[in-house]
């Protein structure tokens, strides 16, 4: 449309050789070209706005420039590459580096994103190879806590419920961790609350135990019958039918379409390929657990219960590799999602950091928990700084 060159006078022209049921739809027309036409003026002119800010030090008013000129062309190449060279010299290569990334998904050619994201990719992974070496310091340093320490078997149950809550909560379950608990405990009915909520507390019970008690005792790689016999437990009590089988109809996640019902059988056995892939095992486990979350929930091969699942498949990853159940609160949904639609534009890596986030804070509070009652037989959690390693807050 931007190419495009047009007089108002040359619409009106035509529009006095219209049949009159044509002019209403015409009208509609010259609108849209009006408004894209007026939309590409503003990013343009924000973009130029925002440069004279910068050269001023008046960074705040830049910012807002740049945002406002993301939000009317979210996918504009230009926009993305000087927002990114603006951020980088705010020292935030992390958003620096996705919006190449983003750039380049969007242009693959884009030579100044492409010299740009060269820049900042070392940057990312050295912050990442750093975050990663602190948050195993931590699994290590709970990892020597005794099995038998009173307040480790206190925090894992208490981690227990706090889980099945949360990671109901986030797909609208509107129980709460009392009630949660109290179902779990006594198995009775709370007042006031559907059948279905109930159920889903149940089932996500019986999800976890089935991680804990046949999954992670077993060897070897991780089977797509594995992932249908968690879902079958997640809905088991919910939707029967449904439990443990793919979809037969489209569904739709936002913005995002997943693959066409005929489609999703092979998607799973070439996701089922990756998990047990060189490639996917040489990951570290945050990462290989993250993106095998994300791959899952892009997929959708269920008609429910999708993210569920995925969480305790990310989940099964971690445990294997020594890391406690990690939980997504309810509170960080947002952040969740936003994750996710970045890496459904192409960026997987803000993903990764937010599990990573969250495994960290998972592990703080398990150290935490214990450290208000030690035993003597494990180090302090002051041990953690050696001064080779950061300590992320």
């Amino acid at each position: 449309m931007s190419g495009i060159k047009t007089d108002r006078r040359d619409f009106q022209l035509i529009f006095c050789y219209l049949p009159c049921d044509l002019q209403h739809y015409w009208q509609c027309f010259t609108i849209v070209v009006t408004f894209v036409s007026d939309t590409s003026g503003e990013v343009a002119a924000s973009l130029h706005l925002a440069k004279e800010m910068r050269s001023h030090g008046k960074r705040d008013k830049a910012t807002k420039l740049y945002l406002h000129a993301l939000a009317l062309e979210p996918h504009n190449v230009e926009v993305l590459t000087e927002y990114g060279e603006f951020l980088e010299e705010e020292h935030n290569y992390m958003e620096a580096d996705h919006m190449y990334t983003k750039a380049l998904t969007v242009h693959p050619g884009h030579t100044q994103a492409l010299t740009n994201r060269l820049r900042t990719l070392p940057q990312v992974m050295e912050y990442e190879r750093r975050y990663f070496t602190t948050i195993d310091k931590k699994r290590d340093l709970l990892i020597q806590v005794p099995l038998n320490s009173a307040a480790l078997r206190r925090i894992k149950q208490e981690s227990y419920y706090f889980y099945i809550y949360h990671t109901n909560a986030i797909e609208g379950n509107t129980l709460s961790l009392g009630q949660t608990r109290a179902i779990l405990e006594t198995r009775m009915a709370v007042g006031g609350k559907s059948i279905v909520e109930h159920n889903e507390v149940i089932g996500m019970d019986e999800a976890m135990k089935y991680l804990n008690n046949t999954l992670m005792d077993r060897i070897g790689a991780i089977r797509i019958e594995d992932i249908m016999e968690i879902h079958r437990r997640v809905l088991g009590h919910c939707s029967p039918l449904d439990a443990g089988h793919y979809r037969r109809t489209q569904v739709y996640v936002g913005r995002h379409i997943p693959p066409h019902p005929i489609e999703v059988e092979n998607k799973m056995v070439e996701f089922n390929e990756w998990l047990n892939s060189e490639e996917a095992l040489s990951l570290h486990p945050i990462q290989y657990a993250a993106i095998a979350h994300y791959k899952l929930v892009f997929i959708h091969p269920f008609v429910d219960g999708n993210g569920r699942t995925a969480r305790l498949l990310m989940n099964l990853i971690l445990m294997q590799a020594g890391f406690p159940p990690v939980t997504i609160k309810l509170e960080e949904r947002h952040e969740y999602y936003e994750a996710l639609v970045k890496a459904n534009e192409g960026d997987v890596r803000p993903f990764v950091q937010f599990v990573a986030k969250c495994t960290e804070r998972t592990l703080d509070e398990y150290l935490y928990a214990v450290e208000e009652n030690p035993t003597k037989d494990w180090p302090h959690l002051s041990s953690l700084d050696d001064g080779k390693v950061i300590i992320i807050n």
